[in-house]
């Protein structure tokens, strides 16, 4: 890791504390863009935080079961995930295995929906209507109809290892998730629910975690537990480059206006910044400081990355490099 931070610009952090905590369990987080607004599932608390970015004020949204944590000394899990859709966020809930919405504007619940297996990462393919929710346990993807009033769970894939992350390419339909536990990333085609395509990104034991999407140009970013591959998906996922980081790598973000990547190492205490290249090379750029177990970025329309600091109960907020 000092090779890498040696390289960097090495940038000030600030911090929004959370009600409920320490500690505040966070899993997925989300932003919606068009009210600026992150959506924060705060695990242990029963709650789900929604911070205005502009002003940073907190509403939290209570009421969601939680249960406790099958393993000893981790707080109980709830709401855990985040998605924005077309009119409503939803959110899943470990607690209880539901997918709940709320309306983007006024923050009003709405419908939810009961899957047969616990939630984990969740995406919204807009040009179908449907949430896909990745079912780890089940090693599934569960594919939920939200256009219905009330949504119903439309169908399953049943995959043979356990999905871990998710991208979508909406303009080509392809759903993108890794299999953790066989180190491959799949291609599924939106429509026919098949695996078009399977990578080995090289992640070793540990497995591939978390995913994110240069469409444009398309390149796929895979997180590994100890940096990052990219994979060029116009020469048949072909790995083009890999970063190493510290580790702890678990979800990752991409922000496509300034080909920006940020890669959180939890063990390490180290959020990394990387610059992706014409041809997919990344190219460590600048790190910041965070938390021990601190991960999971989320950008916003700016740039700012927020990373979860479960353990200190705290978004730790970051502006982007200069240039």
């Amino acid at each position: 890791m000092l090779s890498v931070l040696a390289m960097c610009v090495v940038l000030s952090a600030a911090a929004i504390e959370l009600p409920g905590g320490p500690p505040v369990g966070m899993d997925f987080l989300a932003y919606d863009g068009a009210n600026h607004r992150l959506w924060v599932p705060a695990g242990n608390t029963g709650s789900v935080d929604v911070v205005d970015t502009t002003t940073r004020k907190v509403v939290r949204l209570n009421g969601f079961p939680t249960i406790p944590s099958p393993r000893p000394g981790r707080p109980n899990m709830g709401p855990s995930s985040a998605v924005v859709g077309e009119k409503e966020v939803w959110i899943g809930n470990r607690g209880d295995n539901k997918l709940c919405s709320f309306d983007r504007r006024t923050l009003k619940k709405r419908g939810c929906i009961l899957l047969p297996s616990m939630p984990d990462g969740l995406a919204y393919v807009a040009e179908t209507g449907e949430i896909w929710a990745t079912t780890p346990r089940a090693k599934s993807i569960a594919i939920v109809d939200v256009n219905g009033n009330p949504p119903k769970a439309l169908t399953f894939i049943k995959l043979d290892g356990s999905p871990e992350g998710y991208a979508v390419d909406g303009m080509r339909g392809v759903f993108y998730t890794n299999l953790e536990d066989k180190d491959k990333t799949l291609a599924i085609d939106i429509k026919t629910h098949k695996v078009a395509a399977s990578w080995s990104p090289g992640c070793g034991g540990e497995g591939p975690r978390g995913l994110s999407l240069d469409g444009a140009r398309r390149l796929l970013f895979v997180a590994c537990t100890n940096g990052v591959v990219t994979l060029d998906l116009t020469h048949e996922g072909k790995t083009v480059s890999r970063l190493k980081t510290g580790a702890g790598v678990d979800n990752i973000e991409y922000f496509p206006p300034r080909s920006l990547l940020y890669i959180a190492s939890g063990k390490d205490a180290t959020l990394t910044i990387a610059r992706v290249g014409d041809e997919g090379t990344l190219t460590a750029v600048a790190a910041v400081p965070t938390a021990d177990g601190a991960r999971n970025p989320v950008v916003d329309g700016l740039g700012r990355a927020y990373v979860s600091d479960s353990h200190g109960g705290k978004l730790i907020v970051i502006q982007p490099p200069a240039h």
